[in-house]
């Protein structure tokens, strides 16, 4: 089964490619799209490079890995236009990992049109068909709740709640949702040092 190119209700979700990074440095340079982690913000072509060979990766050692999302041509959402990125994510499992990394990451002005479900909802369809047995995990930072929702309305459920070691913010709290309860040693290596 070949998941690199997926479609939505308003989608077209292809596999991230190095002829991307343009676009993915315009989405990940945007100081809106890390307004819940300014630290986080992309700035550099190198390091999309980077994220993008992470991404490559990905794809080459299990089937799957991150998408970057266009909406579709024939796709009527406000403020944006057909063929846009506006979006990446996916599940990845990237080499020494047990499990799958559930990751969105939307333009401001596709947040509130349900665009990110679409993709969640892809994600998590092609990991339980790659590996059913391999849980999908989603960190997020507690104060970001458009994307706890997210992840709840997704059905995944919390496991976890804890310091976000290597927060610039030390105050910020860390939130691991999973498809499935953890057991201890997998939680452990979850919440652990990345």
């Amino acid at each position: 089964m070949d998941l690199r190119h997926r479609t939505t209700a308003r989608l077209r979700l292809d596999a991230v490619v190095t002829a991307d990074a343009d676009e993915h440095l315009t989405l990940l340079s945007d100081p809106g799209t890390w307004t819940h982690l300014p630290s986080g913000r992309v700035t550099s072509p190198e390091e999309v490079a980077t994220r993008i060979g992470h991404s490559l990766e990905d794809w080459a050692h299990v089937g799957l890995g991150y998408w970057t999302a266009r909406l579709r041509e024939d796709a009527d959402v406000p403020g944006l236009r057909p063929g846009q990125v506006v979006g990446t994510g996916g599940c990845a499992c990237p080499p020494g990992r047990s499990w799958w990394n559930l990751y969105y990451r939307f333009t401001p002005p596709a947040w509130g049109h349900g665009l990110a479900a679409e993709l969640v909802t892809a994600a998590l369809d092609a990991a339980h068909a790659v590996a059913p047995d391999r849980p999908v995990v989603a960190h997020l930072l507690e104060h970001n709740e458009r994307s706890r929702g997210r992840a709840e309305r997704a059905g995944l459920s919390l496991v976890w709640r804890g310091p976000d070691a290597g927060n610039p913010d030390p105050d910020a709290v860390r939130l691991v949702y999973a498809d499935r309860p953890l057991d201890d040693v997998l939680l452990a290596a979850v919440t652990g040092p990345a």
